[in-house]
């Protein structure tokens, strides 16, 4: 299963945890979640361990950046400590790209996944104000300053930053992923679950740009009442349509289950739909 992997599972509390099951299952990689205590940056930054450990499975890794990286926060403290971040776990990804070639599909960059940050907003009477919407310079700003950094720290190495879909792009939001997606160093990540808890109010926008599809979080999901990281086979999504598109754009896909139980049932699915289709 060379285009699939796993998410990191909070069940397991170790990495070797997480290499164990990953090569149990006949997966190629995980999705190190730096929401994490373990795999915050300076845990990362032993990489010698970590490519050691995942080159003795025969696996390898993407990166999941923390959901709460805000590049345009209005604090430029705080602003400037998740540009560093980006930067170190950058710095990490390019000593991970061999362990990729090995293991993995060389078409495929390593991805370092980022979710858009909302902003905070703020209640009236009669609606809310976003603050990037009101406020909406000074956020492109932070954004093409985001840009430049990352195509310097990136270079010509094999990694781009692949922006994922979570509960509805902001309009704002999408002008800021227009202009990533003009950069090469910027791809899509393709959540099917979140699409489908949100009624695919994305899904417009990310065929859009179907050529920059790169990553996709695969898990089963429900419209009434919204429901993702579902086993596949448990939900209402037509898996085999996304799959398909998946495969069309040669996109890595991790199977975004929270439960060792799901992501088990979720590889029995995929398997048998492999084994189908032969």
């Amino acid at each position: 299963m060379k285009n699939f992997g796993m998410p990191t599972l909070i069940e397991n509390s170790t990495l070797e945890q997480n290499i164990s099951l990953c090569k149990e299952l006949g997966l190629s990689f995980i999705e190190l979640n730096m929401n994490f205590p373990e795999y915050q940056i300076d845990k990362l930054e032993a990489v010698e361990w970590l490519y050691k450990k995942a080159d003795e499975a025969g696996v390898y890794y993407t990166i999941h950046l923390d959901e709460n990286l805000n590049v345009a926060d209005f604090n430029p403290l705080v602003r400037e400590a998740y540009l560093e971040t980006v930067r170190r776990t950058i710095e990490v990804a390019k000593q991970l790209v061999e362990l990729k070639n090995k293991y993995g599909n060389k078409a495929q960059p390593v991805t370092i996944n980022m979710h858009m940050h909302h902003g905070i907003y703020i209640t009236l009477p009669d609606r809310k104000v976003q603050m990037y919407e009101r406020d909406f310079e000074t956020y492109i700003a932070a954004f093409q300053y985001f840009i430049k950094s990352c195509e310097e720290w990136i270079g010509d190495s094999d990694i781009k930053i692949a922006i994922e879909n979570t509960d509805g792009f902001r309009e704002y939001e999408k002008r800021a992923i227009a202009c990533m997606l003009e950069s090469d160093c910027f791809v899509l990540t393709w959540d099917i679950g979140h699409s489908k808890g949100t009624k695919e109010v994305d899904v417009p926008f990310i065929l859009s740009y179907k050529e920059k599809l790169k990553h996709f979080h695969i898990h089963d999901g429900k419209e009434n009442p919204p429901q993702n990281h579902l086993a596949l086979g448990d939900g209402e999504i037509d898996l085999i349509e996304r799959l398909k598109i998946a495969k069309e754009c040669n996109a890595r896909c991790v199977l975004e289950t929270k439960t060792i139980e799901a992501l088990k049932k979720s590889v029995e699915w995929i398997n048998h739909v492999v084994s189908a289709q032969k």
